[in-house]
């Protein structure tokens, strides 16, 4: 089973969505990529989440969100839900401060594939996407 994770600008761009799709779909019909895991900061993951959600509806794929922390007070219920929604082992006992970082570099370490949007050199997608490249992963930028 082949994984995906994504890394992306907060402030992503609705307009890049047909373009993340697309690209999901030509992983899951030509690289048997059937599991994902994406983040649930920003505008970006939210896209991604969103796009997963419909494409479970057509292909046999899984995919979870994965928390840095534990959400504490209100939360819509796909955050909730123990079936889409996971910790990384030992994060709790990383400093709050430092959990998105340990959880971005779990998700890396999962992954054969990254999807990101990196337009800017700066920042956290932009740290994760070159770590993504440093750990020998396949790095498509939905940017380009």
């Amino acid at each position: 089973m082949l994984i995906c994770t994504f890394f992306g600008h907060k402030d992503t761009p609705k307009k890049i969505e047909p373009k993340l799709r697309s690209t999901l779909v030509n992983l899951i019909e030509n690289k048997n990529v059937s599991k994902f895991y994406v983040g649930n900061h920003g505008s970006f993951d939210y896209m991604v989440r969103n796009c997963l959600k419909k494409l479970k509806e057509i292909y046999s794929i899984d995919y979870a969100v994965v928390l840095a922390y534990l959400p504490v007070g209100k939360c819509d219920s796909e955050q909730i839900s123990p079936t889409v929604t996971i910790l990384p082992e030992g994060i709790e006992a990383v400093p709050r401060r430092f959990a998105i970082n340990y959880r971005n570099k779990w998700m890396i370490e999962q992954a054969d594939y990254v999807i990101t949007y990196v337009k800017h050199i700066t920042g956290g997608a932009a740290q994760f996407e070159k770590l993504a490249v440093q750990k020998e992963k396949i790095v498509i930028n939905i940017a380009d």
